[in-house]
């Protein structure tokens, strides 16, 4: 036996776990750092500056701007002629009441292995992890090629008229079309890599103001009971068929109001509210023209008005440079399973850089207590999406490595 081979070996694996257990550590005290910040909605609570501070240590040429109190960030790092791939990401989260939760969501705690607090899954954890697995790329690989591009809002959670949408525009002023966009929103459901996202539904909100004639209820003949009306108009919206993809589109009611709550007056005013998560098989239009289509009373009687349309996207299996099928031998490598792909969900920041051109994909941790009080997410969920995206960056800009969908046929709904 090689005495000085063992003893080389056993320093080398004893390095690389001091290695390991020192990036977990770092991995999990960004994440904490970054929801320390109360970077609620349009606020990024200086987030942004601190980011960008990071990413232009990494060698990447920042750029920031701010529009209606939203703070928005671009950063490029060029590695040589290829391929063009940029992380999306918000810095914002939606706001926590105090009381109903068991921590302080702006301050982030572990307790039995898991790390609570705002943000946590959506989507501080996926910008963590991107963050140390950049840092991996940059610091373990000189063979590298392609355009990298960090992409960071703080407009997501709200009206998102301020954020990614702007980038994208700014993106497409400067002539730069993206190969592949990779979003770190909270896909999974089981387990990390169970489920990531190749678009999404459309969404639309409608309002319907029903006009009648109030009066005393003991004269009915007297008036014209708005919320009648509009009663019988309700099961209209519910029963309207959606043949393309039913199962992914729907209508629910979000809110019935009368200009009254007295039990002797009949309301002359009655507003019905509603919200459509429909197919990308669907337009917005498609979908106006079948609602109106089932509110065939006299139109004197109702005001019908439609708001928040996030329009809905898709991208396909490709021949060739398919980056959905690059996500999924990476999360093959580390799951040992291929994910199941789909679009439900909520909108995304995604719809804003999806076109004919540019693969947009969404793979993240464990969506199970988003928006939720003690929301939370483990350290081994952490590290494994980690993994995931250092996969994927390796992959992406490692001049030896390629991907092809020819014999990639996996799960899709």
């Amino acid at each position: 036996m090689n005495f000085d081979k063992v003893v080389e070996g056993s320093a080398v694996t004893i390095h690389s776990r001091g290695l390991e257990s020192l990036k977990r550590q770092n991995l999990i005290s960004y994440l904490k750092e970054l929801v320390n910040h109360q970077s609620i909605t349009p606020c990024d609570a200086g987030l942004i500056e601190m980011l960008a501070a990071d990413l232009n240590s990494l060698g990447f040429e920042v750029d920031t701007f701010e529009r209606n109190q939203v703070k928005n960030l671009i950063a490029k790092r060029h590695f040589g002629v290829g391929p063009t791939l940029a992380f999306s990401g918000h810095v914002d989260v939606v706001p926590a009441r105090l009381e109903a939760w068991h921590t302080n969501p702006f301050e982030a705690s572990i307790q039995g292995g898991i790390i609570y607090g705002r943000g946590t899954t959506d989507m501080k954890g996926g910008i963590a992890a991107m963050m140390s697995a950049t840092r991996a790329l940059i610091s373990s690989r000189d063979d590298l090629s392609g355009t990298f591009y960090w992409l960071l809002t703080s407009d997501e959670e709200g009206e998102a008229e301020c954020g990614s949408k702007l980038i994208a525009e700014r993106l497409k002023n400067d002539g730069i079309v993206l190969d592949a966009c990779l979003i770190g929103e909270p896909t999974s459901n089981h387990r990390v890599g169970d489920t990531i996202r190749n678009g999404r539904r459309g969404s639309i909100s409608g309002s319907i103001q029903f006009t009648g004639k109030a009066g005393h209820v003991a004269y009915p003949e007297q008036t014209i009971n708005s919320a009648h009306v509009a009663g019988q108009l309700i099961p209209r919206l519910l029963t309207i068929t959606w043949e393309k993809e039913p199962i992914n589109t729907n209508l629910q009611i979000t809110g019935i109001n009368t200009s009254t709550n007295l039990d002797n007056i009949v309301p002359d005013l009655c507003v019905v509210n509603f919200n459509i998560r429909y197919s990308h098989l669907y337009s917005s239009q498609e979908v106006i023209d079948k609602v109106k289509g089932v509110l065939s009373v006299d139109e004197k009687a109702f005001n019908l008005t439609w708001s928040r349309a996030c329009e809905p996207y898709s991208t396909p299996k490709r021949s060739d440079n398919c980056f959905l099928n690059l996500m999924e031998e990476s999360i093959f490598e580390n799951i040992d399973r291929f994910p199941l792909i789909n679009t439900i969900g909520g909108t995304s920041d995604g719809r804003f850089f999806a076109n004919g051109h540019t693969q947009v994909v969404e793979c993240g941790v464990r969506n199970n207590s988003i928006h939720q009080a003690n929301e939370h997410v483990s350290i081994d969920d952490l590290i494994k999406i980690e993994q995931i995206y250092s996969s994927v960056l390796s992959k992406f800009f490692g001049k030896n490595d390629s991907s092809n969908c020819k014999n990639n046929q996996r799960s899709v709904e």
